[in-house]
């Protein structure tokens, strides 16, 4: 069977590919297996108490308090609503990991929010 130039081209490059599929699997697994050497290295050169939970106790909380009234759901659609709760979220997670955390309240909540709130996310209610 003929086969033009172009169509030789690709069966070559694709014997290739085929033959060097191993090799650059084994690249690859080497690759990883440097980064996590690497990884574990800086671990370990880091690990002189800097851990996430000694952070926190470090944090001095804010005498700052921010207050979100939440009154106004009625007023907004549920496309509004849905962006609120997200923004909400974003605030209470930002917070918790500040080192200055600010005193974070919700008022007037209920109505759209508390629905969309308890629909996506039930344990908002465990928030402090």
């Amino acid at each position: 069977e003929l086969l033009s130039k172009r169509q030789r081209k690709k069966l070559l490059k694709q014997k290739q590919w085929e033959e060097q599929k191993d090799l650059r699997r084994q690249k690859r697994k080497e690759k990883r297996q440097k980064r996590k050497q690497e990884r574990q290295s800086k671990l370990d050169s880091n690990n002189e108490g800097n851990d996430r939970k000694r952070v926190r106790r470090e944090v001095v909380p804010s005498t700052l308090r921010l207050i979100v009234d939440c009154s106004f759901d009625e007023l907004m659609v549920l496309k509004d609503v849905k962006k609120l709760h997200k923004q909400i979220q974003r605030c209470y997670a930002e917070n918790r990991k500040a080192f200055h955390p600010v005193q974070f309240y919700l008022t007037s909540h209920g109505g759209q929010l508390k629905s969309n709130m308890n629909e996506s996310n039930k344990g908002w209610v465990n928030w402090k």
